[in-house]
């Protein structure tokens, strides 16, 4: 497993190194495809010292992507806390793709988008896109823990957008330009 280890304002130690290569490296026994795993440690200046330790793991497993993020007092303690968030998410990926697999057939609805209030930009994220499906699209946004999910639709050739709606379901937007 390739594990790359980034830090934000503060020093690697070899004792960090090896603390986060061994919890990091636990996470191959659940999930074996697992190839490459990232880890972004990072200082924050916050007004609770309880926060200011971040530990974020990012996984690509087959084209999806695995995400947990956490933050503590101590980064030892950050860095247990997000790899059992991990591991957690491995779980629910194996039992998603295993249920996928049995319940082949059923198709995700795709109700009308519903309108939400506008805040400030206050982050630019750029990432690369893989074709899939709505239903994969939902998957992904379903592991990463997220609202929405953005992705090329394979059957349409376009952009489009998933996102859970407030009943629980889903929906899907298919821009027109």
């Amino acid at each position: 497993m390739d594990i790359q280890l980034n830090a934000r304002n503060l020093e690697i130690t070899p004792r960090l190194q090896e603390y986060v290569e061994k919890k990091v490296s636990r996470l191959g026994r659940y999930l074996p495809g697992l190839a490459e795993v990232r880890v972004d440690l990072a200082v924050e200046n916050t007004r609770s010292s309880d926060q200011r330790q971040v530990a974020q793991l990012t996984a690509w497993v087959g084209g999806t992507v695995l995400r947990a993020e956490e933050r503590a007092g101590d980064l030892f303690a950050a860095i247990d806390v997000a790899v059992d968030k991990m591991r957690r998410q491995i779980s629910r990926y194996k039992e998603r793709r295993q249920d996928r697999w049995q319940r082949a057939g059923e198709e995700a609805a795709a109700p009308v988008p519903e309108e939400e209030e506008g805040g400030r930009l206050v982050r630019i994220k750029r990432f690369d896109m893989a074709p899939m499906t709505p239903e994969e699209a939902i998957e992904q946004m379903e592991l990463l823990g997220h609202q929405f999910f953005v992705f090329l639709n394979v059957d349409e050739g376009e952009i489009n957008v998933v996102y859970r709606r407030r009943d629980g379901n889903y929906g899907l937007i298919m821009p027109q330009v």
